[in-house]
């Protein structure tokens, strides 16, 4: 097929998409306080914040901490905190950023249809991708941003042909999706199918320039290699993900219909839930989200299939097929964990583009339905569903951030020393931790090393990692800042030589209680727990027993001396604890 028979010709940005832009500012404004002053993961955005700051001090993913995806993410908020500070602000700041990459991405696909219908699926994509994630600057979010604004750059220079015009997009659209397997190699899937099928066809040229572009980015993986080391960077990013981690972290497929396995959602579904609409109960909207999804995607691609088979000439025909093959290479992630995340971490770009394959199924059947009318009808058939299907994980919990934003229902509470800020959604943990803070400053030393574990460490399923970064003076004392089930706690894990040689140890009893049908539930070596309590001394206690801190012991100290010295510099009265 030559350029000639797919160009549409240039197409300029006007006032009239200026104000559906306009429309998905207020979509992300609205619930934008709310969001900021909300509850994150704390093992998740615990670690966005320190890996990233951990690099700025000269640490490498996968050589000095455990890090399972692509180092792309790190070195870019390695960057960004540089200019902005190492703030809760500035990491969901980018967050944002990266959501607003993803709708931006959705709108660029649909815009190759009409106005309308690019600002419907936009605003899907806007539900998608706000309530069930927040707004942590996860590197699968920053991934798919790339990936699918780089899609979109590669057919709009698909439409625009040889000239110097759409060699510009092809490049931006090469470096966007060289990025985009820089944050997230598993993303190759995606990358591959979607932009495999926007190039076939096009002129030699055009897919030079995009592979070219493509494959410097992707790259730099080399200097990762060099960095860390290529059998560090195997294990790290293949092995402990693939092999080792998978199965303390996987979910029945499908969900099931009357209960809620994944442990943090168990805990993070609000019991104030109200939707004045009939709708089922939640457990059932995340099966039901599920296979929309399947079928979503199964929809998307065997239109696209018939469209480029019946019209092979036609433009939007291959747009529609590519992104629908992107939408498919995505659907993994939505398999080996079934929770909202997984699902809202797919479902952003193929659900999103749900309207679009609709309208072309309309225009297939009934080729002569008026297709402006046709997109506000799939828009509706969309929005129903969220309003009737899935309102928890879409329009209920956005309604909800709005009410936040205005000050009503907050369900987070602070954590904060200094400038350093964490929200937390029980306020029993969010005085606990404040109560450490005041007192775990007055008795360690700058630069010695910290240990955040779970209670038992034999079962190491999730971390309270924010704490490394309210406490900045110590320096992470493991690889495993990022506790994970298989990993930390396997027979090989250098776990138990860490606690050995740390200066402080956290120990939470916040996820002791982790409960999910998985490997999660396999004990490892009891090692580090010995090796803890033969080294160390329990010195306070915070929370009625959620966290305990412990010291290393020195040569010929037993543990009343330790506990004396901590007092001492606490100027607290011998015996006390900081309950």
């Amino acid at each position: 097929m030559t350029a000639a028979a797919v160009r549409t010709g240039r197409r300029r940005i006007g006032g009239a998409d200026l104000a559906t832009l306009a429309v998905l500012v207020v979509a992300f404004a609205l619930p934008l306080r709310g969001m900021l002053r909300s509850q994150g993961p704390p093992m998740e955005e615990g670690f966005m914040l320190v890996f990233p700051e951990r690099f700025l001090a000269g640490d490498v993913p996968n050589r000095d901490f455990l890090h399972l995806y692509g180092p792309g993410s790190v070195w870019v908020l390695a960057g960004w905190y540089r200019l902005l500070g190492v703030t809760l602000w500035s990491e969901r700041l980018f967050g944002l950023l990266q959501q607003i990459g993803v709708v931006v991405g959705v709108w660029g696909i649909a815009r190759f249809w009409n106005r309308a219908l690019a600002t419907v699926s936009a605003l899907v994509s806007v539900m998608l991708v706000v309530p069930p994630l927040g707004l942590v600057a996860l590197a699968w979010t920053g991934g798919v941003a790339l990936g699918i604004c780089g899609l979109a750059a590669v057919l709009q220079a698909r439409r625009l042909g040889e000239d110097r015009r759409g060699g510009r997009w092809a490049v931006l659209g090469g470096i966007a999706v060289g990025a985009a397997l820089l944050y997230r190699l598993d993303l190759v899937v995606a990358v591959g199918l979607g932009v495999g099928a926007a190039l076939w066809g096009a002129p030699v040229a055009l897919r030079r320039r995009v592979l070219v572009a493509g494959g410097a980015t992707a790259a730099l993986y080399l200097v990762h290699l060099v960095m860390a080391g290529p059998f560090t960077v195997f294990r790290g990013m293949v092995l402990d993900p693939v092999v080792y981690l998978r199965g303390g972290r996987r979910l029945p497929v499908p969900p099931p219909w009357d209960r809620l396995d994944g442990y943090l959602q168990i805990v993070g579904t609000t019991k104030r839930y109200r939707w004045a609409l009939p709708s089922p109960d939640i457990p059932a909207q995340l099966t039901l989200w599920f296979f929309l999804l399947l079928a979503s995607v199964g929809l998307l691609v065997g239109v696209g299939i018939w469209a480029v088979r019946a019209e092979p000439a036609r433009l939007r025909s291959r747009v529609l097929l590519a992104a629908a093959l992107f939408g498919l290479g995505l659907v993994p992630q939505a398999v080996q964990r079934a929770d909202s995340t997984h699902l809202a971490w797919v479902s952003c770009v193929p659900m999103a583009l749900l309207p679009v394959g609709l309208v072309e199924l309309t225009r297939r059947l009934r080729p002569g339905a008026d297709p402006l009318r046709a997109s506000w009808i799939a828009g509706s058939v969309v929005g129903a569903l969220f309003l009737l299907v899935l309102p928890y994980y879409t329009v209920a919990t956005w309604t909800d951030f709005v009410f936040q934003t205005f000050g009503r229902q907050r369900q987070a509470f602070e954590i904060r020393r200094g400038d350093r800020v964490f929200y937390y959604g029980r306020s029993d943990v969010a005085d606990a931790n404040n109560a450490l803070l005041a007192e775990v400053p007055g008795f360690v030393r700058p630069g010695q090393r910290l240990i955040v574990a779970p209670l038992d460490m034999r079962k190491t399923p999730y971390s309270d990692a924010h704490l490394y970064h309210l406490l900045p003076e110590l320096r992470p004392g493991t690889y495993y800042i990022e506790m994970d089930p298989g990993v930390a706690n396997a027979p090989d894990s250098r776990l138990a030589g860490e606690i050995a040689r740390a200066d402080v140890v956290i120990l939470s009893d916040v996820w002791s209680n982790w409960d999910e049908p998985n490997d999660s539930r396999r004990v490892g070596p009891d090692r580090p727990n010995r090796v803890l309590r033969a080294r160390h001394c329990r010195v306070r206690t915070y929370g009625d027993g959620l966290y305990e801190v412990w010291l290393r012991r020195r040569p010929g100290e037993d543990c009343a001396a330790v506990r004396a010295r901590v007092d001492a510099l606490l100027g607290a009265r011998p015996g006390a604890r900081g309950d």
